[in-house]
């Protein structure tokens, strides 16, 4: 029952997320009350990525990031990645007057691995990719929920008040964001943890391998902005990191049993 409640617990965050979300419009279609208006951006922003998180952690392994690291890496992992992404994007326009979109994915990529660095060094002992995976998705949920009540303010000042253009915004990115920020960000923390607990040439091929692969389809994605390609990279990403789960998950459970002590 634990095992499937642990499964199965992104529903319920799915369902009460959404539940909470059209509570807070009806509230607000009904009194006019525009101080509910931050309360139905952050909660349109939020749910999807802290869906996908709920999910990732219950199906690579045995939730063995403890909530108090995946808090942090989301909060901290969103503020400092999009401020930093902030920074170096706006640099980088100065220097060369135009912004190509593959700088873009390269700058969020990194930006967005500065905390699942710093909780490597911190939390050393615990450095095994199906964590790494988790941190990291919890690093891109966080940029991708601050991102998204950037994108549903602006839209609210530049429709002028007009809340279909805020919750068309809110559904689209909230759709997306488990195959863009998310997953990017899952893939190269997973491969930077399975570095780190077992160094050697392969490892260090794959993890550039895989922090490259995610900047083109960070920079796919930005630069040819269609449904398409909205499709054909979102199923190459979520394709790709459920399948890093599913790897990751069947590596924990090797690694468990030859550390079990066996009977006699």
């Amino acid at each position: 029952m634990a095992k499937f409640g642990r499964r199965w617990a992104w529903v319920a965050v799915l369902v009460l997320g959404v539940a909470l979300y059209l509570l807070v419009l009806a509230t607000l279609v009904d009194t006019r009350n525009i101080n509910f208006i931050p309360a139905l951006i952050m909660l349109g922003a939020s749910i999807a990525p802290a869906t996908f998180l709920t999910f990732a952690q219950g199906r690579t392994g045995q939730w063995q990031v403890p909530g108090s690291v995946i808090a942090a890496a989301a909060f901290f992992g969103g503020i400092i990645g999009v401020v930093a992404a902030g920074w170096l994007e706006y640099d980088t326009l100065r220097s060369l007057g135009v912004l190509p979109m593959l700088f873009v994915g390269l700058i969020e990529e990194t930006a967005k691995l500065v905390v699942p660095v710093l909780i490597l060094l911190l939390w050393w002992p615990h450095r095994s990719a199906g964590n790494g995976l988790v941190i990291g998705v919890a690093s891109g949920a966080g940029f991708a929920a601050l991102e998204t009540m950037g994108y549903a303010f602006t839209a609210l000042v530049q429709s002028q008040g007009n809340l279909g253009d805020v919750e068309q915004t809110l559904l689209v990115r909230g759709l997306t964001a488990p195959a863009a920020h998310l997953s990017w960000t899952g893939l190269t923390a997973g491969a930077l943890f399975a570095l780190a607990a077992a160094p050697g040439a392969r490892r260090v091929l794959v993890f550039g391998a895989t922090f490259v692969a995610a900047v083109a389809l960070h920079a796919c994605w930005d630069t040819f902005a269609s449904q398409l390609a909205y499709v054909l990279v979102g199923l190459v990403s979520l394709g790709w990191v459920l399948l890093q789960m599913h790897l990751y998950r069947r590596a924990d459970t090797r690694a468990r049993s030859a550390a079990r002590p066996t009977a006699g």
